[in-house]
């Protein structure tokens, strides 16, 4: 089954009143709820609704603890809040908490409004300072209050440690738990330490780091290294560099350094260099991910506005750069508007422009996308800049003269005009070159005012592939063809 080891006990079950399910009938319904690609069944979907529908809470808890908690958290943006409302109280407080943290960011505001102040801080207290932190922070100050006073003094300064940080910052995304040991033990004296600590070490940890006097990481050991090595070597004799990562750096820094240098986790230091948490690469694939839907959606000018958005949520996510894209299309029209008198003598003009912007358009966002990958994962920067500006221009002439040719052919074969041909011809050549010049010099422009390029990029380079587009082709057309 996917169920964590950390779910609740028969005994525990049974105390609370929670129906358990036979191991076959659960197995069952996991493999019913699931499909090949562990995206839930619609079938399973419905199956939920029936039981609340009906009021049958043992069937309701039956169906959602047979799932691993990120799968009911799918579930829930399946289902509309009444129906959330329902499915709640069902959950167990170690599910609850898991739920909650894998939560889409407007569901889990409203789970979380929904949640008794009580039973949601008996939830946190089970998990990592991180997480528990991240969902205190959407909470409202008044509902804040009645969840942080109703938790374990050592678990409310932990999280109120990590509010303190700046939000997008290791501090903020680090977990406090963390397992350190004095650079003069042993690997023998390491390893009982481990052993008696129980409870007080970190759920889950890769590394062991080696601290001085001053509580200062000296050295990591993988845990793999630590249980191979004898028991009376010295921890400094098998330790390894460890690459120290600072309380205000910022996430997507974090995720640099963890790609760049292959880390499985990695110590957080304060600006005094001592050993204050841990970042592991669990946290780390959320920043990744998180960062990359950002910038998908940024390049299309729009937000992230969630599947259980509303329509007006919806329209004002992306309405701002919808905006801002009127004006530019305005500008690139009033070129059509200047050359009225050339296209009313060929009618032939007004067909054949469309499709010289349009193949801009799709030039001048291909080389967008690399430039905005190559400066987010770090593959372009002012060492190789005015190189990669080089590659784009002459790939862009190169696939303008390509379709140039083509264009040409299909441009005679139709209208049989030799002049006609040459003109958008040329035009193709002009514009998919700007097309191509734009699509690596606005971003990177952006980058280098400190602006997000994902964010305005696709709207500026539209606005010069269709101005050039336009004027390049009824600009040639007046000086060849009338």
């Amino acid at each position: 089954m996917k169920r964590e080891e950390a779910d609740l006990t028969e005994a525990e079950m049974q105390k609370s009143g929670i129906a358990i399910p036979e191991p076959d009938v659960a197995e069952d319904l996991e493999d019913l709820a699931l499909g090949d690609d562990y995206a839930l069944n619609p079938e399973y979907v419905e199956m939920v609704i029936d039981a609340a529908d009906r009021g049958d809470g043992e069937r309701l808890r039956e169906l959602v603890g047979a799932l691993h908690p990120a799968d009911v958290a799918d579930l829930m943006g399946f289902l509309t809040a009444d129906y959330r409302e329902e499915v709640i109280p069902h959950l167990a407080p170690e599910s609850l908490a898991e739920v909650i943290s894998e939560l889409e960011d407007n569901l889990r505001e409203e789970v979380l409004e929904a949640t008794p102040s009580a039973t949601l801080a008996r939830a946190l207290e089970e998990l990592d300072s991180d997480d528990a932190a991240d969902v205190v922070d959407y909470l409202e100050d008044e509902k804040r209050e009645q969840v942080l006073a109703a938790m374990d003094e050592s678990d409310r300064a932990a999280i109120e440690t990590s509010l303190s940080y700046a939000e997008e910052t290791a501090g903020r995304l680090m977990q406090r738990e963390v397992l350190a040991a004095p650079q003069f033990w042993t690997v023998g004296q390491t390893i009982d330490h481990i052993r008696s600590a129980g409870d007080e070490l970190p759920e889950l940890f890769f590394d062991i780091y080696v601290i001085d006097p001053s509580f200062k990481p000296v050295g990591a050991i993988p845990a793999s290294t630590l249980l191979r090595a004898k028991r009376g070597a010295n921890l400094v004799e098998i330790m390894e560099p460890v690459t120290e990562i600072t309380t205000d750096m910022d996430q997507e820094e974090v995720a640099y350094i963890f790609d760049k240098y292959h880390l499985i986790s990695a110590p957080v230091i304060d600006p005094g260099g001592r050993l204050v948490g841990q970042i592991t690469v669990d946290d780390i694939v959320g920043v990744i991910q998180e960062e990359s839907e950002e910038d998908i959606l940024a390049l299309a000018g729009v937000g992230d506005a969630g599947r259980d958005a509303g329509v007006l949520d919806a329209a004002r996510s992306r309405l701002p750069w919808l905006v801002v894209n009127t004006i530019t299309a305005a500008l690139a029209a009033s070129v059509i508007g200047a050359f009225q008198a050339e296209i009313g003598k060929l009618v032939t003009l007004a067909i054949l422009m469309p499709v010289v912007a349009s193949l801009g358009g799709n030039a001048g966002t291909q080389t967008l996308a690399v430039a905005v990958r190559a400066l987010a994962s770090r593959e372009l920067n002012a060492a190789n800049a005015v190189r990669i500006v080089m590659r784009e221009m002459s790939v862009g002439l190169i696939n303008g003269v390509a379709l140039a040719a083509i264009m040409a052919l299909a441009v005679f074969a139709v209208f049989h005009d030799g002049m006609l041909c040459l003109t958008i011809a040329l035009a193709l050549v002009i514009n998919l070159f700007m097309a191509s010049l734009a699509g690596i010099l606005v971003p990177l422009a952006l980058d280098r005012l400190g602006r997000d390029p994902a964010v305005s990029s696709s709207v500026f380079v539209t606005f010069v592939t269709d101005f050039m587009g336009f004027l390049s082709f009824l600009g040639l057309a007046a000086i060849i063809l009338l």
